[in-house]
């Protein structure tokens, strides 16, 4: 069985369970699951498709774009191919290609580059930053801010997937974050602390929404 989604002919595999219901589901091999009972139709799983085809090709662009990132390799502002090799024992770059000997050493590499780069950078500027209370910074992949300040417990985390951004973006995160400790909230105050350490804040915060 197959179906055209978003302009591609899309096999449909029906997996027979014991469901009082029809399941849909995409998996990384772009083809559409649909989990039934035995006494589900062909032509019943086609009207469920057709009567929900808006939200089904959201999910099919969805895992188009999942299997394409995952072919490349994002670093700070640029896009590489990823080439593997079990011969390979340390990573390395060689033009617009990542050599890696595999998805685990791709893995650590990626976070080792985070703490190496995002430490560098915020030994770098802090030094500017006057009368702020020694802090701890933490990395992690966060699905809604770039940065968090904590006064709390004065730490500052970062996302990790800054490490994909251009290096200027990163700077921009942990001048803002570096902010926070003069001021709590987005306050025109604390907007006026960021633009003295950054200037184009604005076209920043532009470019990470984008």
């Amino acid at each position: 069985m197959q179906k055209v989604i978003d302009g591609e002919i899309v096999d449909i595999v029906i997996v027979y369970k014991n469901n009082k219901n029809i399941y849909l589901r995409f998996k990384d091999d772009k083809k559409l699951y649909a989990t039934c009972n035995r006494f589900v139709k062909e032509r019943d799983i086609n009207k469920l498709i057709e009567d929900n085809i808006e939200k089904i090709t959201k999910m099919y662009k969805a895992i188009k774009k999942t299997n394409e990132e995952e072919r490349f390799f994002n670093y700070l502002g640029k896009q590489y191919a990823i080439c593997y090799n079990e011969e390979i024992k340390q990573p390395y770059f060689e033009g617009d290609v990542l050599f890696v000997k595999n998805e685990k050493q791709l893995q650590k590499f990626y976070q080792n580059e985070v703490v190496r780069i995002f430490t560098s950078e915020v030994e770098r500027m802090t030094p500017y930053f006057k009368n702020i209370p020694k802090f701890t910074l933490k990395f992690r992949n966060m699905k809604t801010r770039w940065g968090v300040n904590n006064r709390g417990n004065n730490t500052i985390t970062l996302n990790t997937e800054l490490l994909k951004k251009e290096i200027d973006l990163l700077d921009y995160v942990i001048i803002h974050e570096l902010c926070h400790f003069y001021e709590a909230n987005h306050s025109s105050r604390f907007w006026a602390h960021v633009e003295k350490y950054y200037p184009k804040y604005k076209e920043a915060r532009k470019r990470l929404r984008s």
